[in-house]
């Protein structure tokens, strides 16, 4: 974070911040011209707060008690390697506080974790178009050049 008065905190998210979680992810999904339906936030929810769900994880990045940015990322076996690997799915941060060092915080934060579950590879992906997000990837990660196929 920049020479700013205010303090970043990288946490897991509490029961209390739902509404700001939700309305972080759902900016996110914008962005991807996508929406979940209301029973997918609720399942997520749940989980991600739930101590003993190790599936799906969540961290918030917070300024004042004030979510600005969120990065959700699961853990899975790998055909390739004898460790399991850390998928960093969703990474976030509130337009007003990009530039400020929020997202190389989670990301930071996700390397850590995935270093406390014995996990040493970490990737995510992102659109060739979102420039403003690969400038910081390009700082903090190595791009491949793997290709990605859905399913029709």
């Amino acid at each position: 974070m920049t020479q700013d008065a205010q303090k970043l905190t990288i946490r897991p998210p509490k029961a209390e911040d739902k509404t700001q979680w939700k309305e972080l992810w759902a900016t996110y999904l914008a962005f991807y011209h996508t929406t979940v339906s209301p029973k997918v936030y609720d399942r997520n929810f749940a989980r991600i707060c739930d101590p003993e769900d190790l599936g799906l994880r969540a961290l918030l990045a917070v300024v004042e008690d004030t979510p600005v940015g969120l990065v959700h990322f699961l853990r899975h076996d790998h055909f390739w390697r004898l460790d399991e690997v850390v998928y960093l799915q969703d990474l976030f941060t509130r337009r007003d506080m990009r530039g400020r060092g929020v997202g190389r915080a989670l990301i930071n934060a996700v390397y850590d974790a995935a270093d406390d579950m014995g996990c040493s590879k970490v990737y995510w992906m992102t659109q060739d178009h979102n420039f403003q997000a690969r400038e910081l990837y390009d700082q903090v990660g190595r791009l491949t050049p793997f290709i990605r196929y859905d399913r029709p």
